[in-house]
């Protein structure tokens, strides 16, 4: 295509505006002023209880309520995302109750037991059972019974506004009851959407707590003047809007938001791209197989006694950090890994179709640059170098397989696509580079 006459002349309207990330971002940051100043609050206030930071995991918990009502309130009042028809929700027609009702058996069988078969997984994979993700099962277990007696009148309510209540939860339910004919693609499709709630809910709750009691609990006077130590808090805090917001869109998966999951990523290649990207599968933990920190000093080693370039490069590390998160608060209600919920075209989405890529894999290799080994061995240098490099490629992979999954999905995302290779500053350039090496190798080869 020429880049200079693109065939989508506007950028596409994103499904997400960013007024939803920002009221999550400032009732997220709301919540942790309250907890670091409870003691305050509680002392002025008269408040009964222990006069200590909320630093517990269940405070932790309470983020995801704090940034998840403000979303919804934006999106319901401000976006109006309840209205929009991908909702596929009539709210002016109601289905008669007996109805709706033969659509609602048979739809909390098959939720019912998709859910089942999660606590089977639970149950059976071991690492669900030690170190953090202890507190995660116990989240999820105190939440089975209310989420089993809720979504009697939720599905109920919903399927007599749904146009076609026959979604894949129905499905599911034809298939196991037997009496109602199905469509196995539809069971297919449904139990991969559940899959990644699975999954990610699960590992996203374990590492709320860490993060939210060391950003409660930090002395700020004690940083003042130390570049490392202010680069670092501020990175941690990132991070934790990162994780935070993140977990509001897993869990918000739901059709009157419009938030729902169109499509889990059906290409088993895109699976394995992101998995191996998070425990228990991570292959770049520490002894994995793509381990680059073999006698490899961080940024704060090689730049020790030297203040300027502390404050220069923790500054720069910071603001790739904030990138990263950026990239997941711009998703509002919809941040999940390998499904399609819409398109988010605004925020960093405008410069480069993965800018949380981007900027984690740039994060990477200068925070620990791996080209020089702390035992000056040549041999180090080279691995570590290669292994990030690998880190890097599984990381292009993985992007390579979610627009595989996305172009295939939506002609909205292929507008949004092509817009992009015309117009965006990053992806243009990066493009052209990838098609001037495509057209050299083809020259190369004419010539051999």
């Amino acid at each position: 295509m020429d880049q200079t006459s693109p065939s989508v002349p506007n950028r596409p309207q994103s499904d997400v505006s960013q007024s939803v990330g920002i009221a999550g971002l400032l009732g997220l940051l709301f919540w942790v002023l309250v907890a670091r100043n409870w003691p305050q609050i509680g002392e002025a206030l008269n408040l009964p209880g222990p006069r200590a930071r909320m630093d517990g995991p269940y405070a932790a918990l309470c983020t995801i309520l704090f940034a998840g009502l403000p979303m919804v309130l934006v999106t319901l009042l401000v976006d109006k995302a309840h209205l929009r028809p991908s909702t596929g929700i009539d709210w002016k027609n109601l289905r008669p109750r007996k109805a709706a009702l033969d659509f609602t058996i048979t739809k909390l069988a098959g939720l019912w037991a998709t859910w089942a078969l999660i606590a089977a997984f639970y149950s059976i994979a071991r690492w669900y059972w030690s170190g953090q993700y202890l507190f995660a099962m116990e989240v999820l277990a105190g939440a089975a019974l209310p989420m089993f007696v809720l979504s009697v009148p939720y599905v109920f309510w919903l399927d007599r506004r749904m146009i076609d209540p026959r979604d894949g939860s129905w499905h599911f339910g034809a298939m196991l009851i037997g009496r109602e004919a199905y469509q196995p693609q539809e069971v297919q499709a449904h139990l991969r959407a559940w899959a990644v709630k699975a999954f990610f809910c699960a590992f996203m709750i374990s590492i709320l707590p860490g993060g939210f009691a060391h950003i409660v609990n930090t002395d700020l006077a004690a940083l003042a003047g130390d570049p490392v130590r202010v680069s670092m808090f501020f990175i941690e805090v990132l991070f934790l809007i990162d994780v935070h917001c993140a977990m509001v869109g897993y869990l918000l998966t739901l059709k009157p938001l419009d938030a729902h999951i169109r499509s889990a990523n059906p290409h088993l290649a895109g699976w394995l791209a992101a998995l191996i990207c998070y425990p228990p599968f991570a292959l770049m933990v520490t002894n994995g197989p793509l381990d680059y920190h073999q006698n490899l000093g961080d940024w704060a080693f090689w730049f020790a006694g030297n203040p300027v370039m502390l404050w220069i490069w923790g500054g720069l590390l910071v603001l790739l950090t904030g990138i990263y998160a950026w990239a997941t608060v711009i998703y509002g209600i919809r941040f999940s890994n390998l499904t399609y919920r819409g398109v988010i075209t605004n925020g960093p989405y405008r410069f480069t179709r993965h800018p949380a890529y981007l900027s984690k894999n740039l994060f990477w290799w200068l925070s620990t640059p791996p080209l020089i080994a702390t035992s000056t061995s040549v041999a180090d240098a080279v691995r570590n170098t290669v292994m990030l490099g690998l880190v890097s490629a599984t990381y292009y992979w993985r992007a390579k397989t979610e627009e595989r999954h996305l172009l295939a999905e939506d002609a909205k995302y292929r507008e949004y696509h092509a817009w992009m290779e015309a117009n965006a500053p990053i992806t243009r350039r990066i493009s052209a580079m990838i098609a001037a090496l495509k057209a050299r190798r083809s020259v190369q080869k004419l010539s051999s």
